[in-house]
This record gives C-alpha cells, sequence and structure tokens, in this order.
C-alpha cells in the first residue's frame, strides 16, 4: 500500500545471540546492548502487514516519507507512538487502477470523514497531528486490494493515549455541534477548486459556496435544539454567514463573488466559535493550521 515505508526484512532476534558472544566488552556495555536487542526484538514481534490495520489501531511507520509501505509497527495505545487508524473504507467506484492521483483525490476527500467519525473534536488532537492515508497501490489493486486506512499522525514525535477517548461520552449537543461544525469545513476544503482564481474557474467557486451555504443551513439548523446564550449568538451570526455564502453562489460575475466572499469567509473563523465550545464544554484552542488560514 501507498504511503510512507519502503519494504524492510524483518531480522533482528539473531542479534541478542551474537551479542552475548563477545566477551572483550564491558558488562554495562553488554547490558546496554543486550537491552537494545530486545528492544529490537520486541519491535520485529509487533510489525504487522499494513492490509491487515484495524481503526483504533496505534502505531510507528517504519520509515518516514512518502513511498510504499508493507509494515508497521503496533504499539499499545499507552505507549509512545506516531499515529492511530481512524477510519477505513473501499474503492468501489473504480473499476481499473484510476491512477495514483486519482486515488489520493479519493483519499483526500473521503478520509477527513471518516476520521470525524472516530475523533469528532479535532480541536482536541494532540499538536501536529494530521490526517494521512493508505492506498492501494497498482501492483495491489491488480491482486483485489481496495481498501484505504486512514490515520491521525504526526509528522515528527510521538504522542500517547488514544485521540477518541471521549468519543463515546459526548454529551447530545456536543455531537450535535461537531457534526454540524465539522460539516461546513468539510464542505470548504473537499469542494476547494484546484484554480487559484474565481476569474479562471467561477463555476467552481460559485459550486463550492453553494455547498458551504447548505453545510451551514444544517449547522443552523442543529443549533435550534441547543440552548445556551453564547450558542445563540453563534446561531444567529452563522445564518447571516449562509446568506453571504448563498449570495457568493449566486453571483453573476467574478467581481459579485468577491464582494459576498469576503464576509462569508469572515463569517466561518474558527475563533468565532470558541465563546459557544466553551460554553458546550468542548475543546477551545483552535488548531494551528486553522488559526493561520484565517490569519491570512
Amino acid at each position: 500500500m501507498a504511503i510512507a515505508a519502503p519494504y524492510r526484512s524483518l531480522r533482528g532476534i539473531s542479534a541478542v545471540v551474537a551479542l552475548l558472544a563477545i566477551g572483550a566488552v564491558g558488562c554495562s556495555e553488554v547490558s546496554d546492548a543486550v537491552d537494545g536487542a530486545k528492544d529490537g526484538a520486541k519491535k520485529v514481534a509487533r510489525q504487522r502487514s499494513v492490509y491487515s490495520l484495524d481503526i483504533g489501531d496505534c502505531y510507528n511507520p517504519n520509515s518516514k516519507g512518502e513511498g510504499t509501505a508493507y509494515t508497521v509497527e503496533i504499539v499499545p495505545c499507552a505507549e509512545a507512538h506516531a499515529g492511530q487508524v481512524a477510519g477505513e473504507f473501499s474503492i468501489t467506484e473504480e473499476k481499473a487502477y484510476p491512477g495514483d492521483d486519482a486515488i489520493s483525490a479519493i483519499a483526500d476527500k473521503r478520509c477527513p470523514v471518516e476520521a470525524g467519525k472516530f475523533a469528532p473534536d479535532t480541536w482536541a488532537l494532540p499538536k501536529g497531528v494530521a490526517i494521512f492515508y493508505y492506498t492501494p497501490t497498482k501492483e495491489s489493486w491488480a491482486t483485489g486490494d481496495r481498501a484505504v486506512s486512514c490515520t491521525y499522525t504526526k509528522e515528527s514525535g510521538t504522542f500517547t493515549g488514544e485521540l477518541n477517548p471521549d468519543a463515546k461520552s459526548l454529551k447530545a449537543e456536543q455531537t450535535t455541534f461537531l457534526k454540524g461544525s465539522n460539516g461546513v469545513y468539510e464542505a470548504l476544503w473537499t469542494t476547494q477548486p484546484e484554480k487559484d482564481t474565481v476569474e479562471e474557474d467561477l463555476p467552481g467557486y460559485k459550486a463550492q459556496a453553494k455547498a458551504v451555504a447548505a453545510a451551514l443551513d444544517a449547522h443552523v439548523k442543529g443549533l435550534d435544539g441547543i440552548e445556551g446564550a453564547e450558542v445563540g449568538k453563534l446561531r444567529a451570526q452563522l445564518k447571516k454567514t449562509a446568506a453571504h455564502w448563498t449570495k457568493a453562489a449566486q453571483a453573476a460575475d467574478a467581481d459579485a463573488f468577491y464582494i459576498a466572499y469576503d464576509s462569508a469567509f469572515t463569517g466561518i473563523d474558527p475563533n468565532k466559535t470558541v465563546a459557544a465550545r466553551k460554553e458546550l464544554g468542548l475543546a477551545t484552542t483552535v488548531p494551528a493550521d486553522d488559526a493561520e488560514v484565517w490569519a491570512s
């Protein structure tokens, strides 16, 4: 499967015997060497094929960077690890292998949705954790592989614990808020046109605006059933924001789109949701990537 770990043969147990046979080193050096060999042996024993990953598995990739992976090290979630499997799905809409870019595009669109089911409050994720995925290669596709494993993984460093310890204990109003809020940002990013400017693809940007407006309408409807002064303020603000996105979706030209878009984009600034989140008992620190987008 494609992601980030070249194939490595699984060897290492025999290193323990070799180290014990060395008699010309100090006791502490031998002890350290044996401990290191035992750690290596443990890592070997924890290797699992990427084709058998399950949702909830905590793991360490065997190398960094994009490429082809065959195995990862599965570890207890209480130990330090680089990632956790957060979702999975099968690619059923393609019969022939569609190519690496097309596979990535499918994963880019669907993995945030699947991962959101696993850890609904992305604001509560450890700093530096982002969505990565394991996808079929051209070779594995030929053998019937259609599975995509979506993960939350740190590009550098590790974290401890599961990423969704409180997911099952969320209150109904918290779940409703997160579902609506996540839907808005999913609509924004999964429909982002490839062209950099509105002039190059007005229909594409209008389609994006229409999708965000619909997601906001659904979010506002969900907030109707949640009590709280701050939630009420947010509901009113998002209702106005949805109207701006609708205007952008109906814009006759690029100039009209820009006029509506300015207020529309500002209206979904994550910072505007902090007070309501606090009232609902949810995480209140805006993720760094989101903060950067709305600060620019």
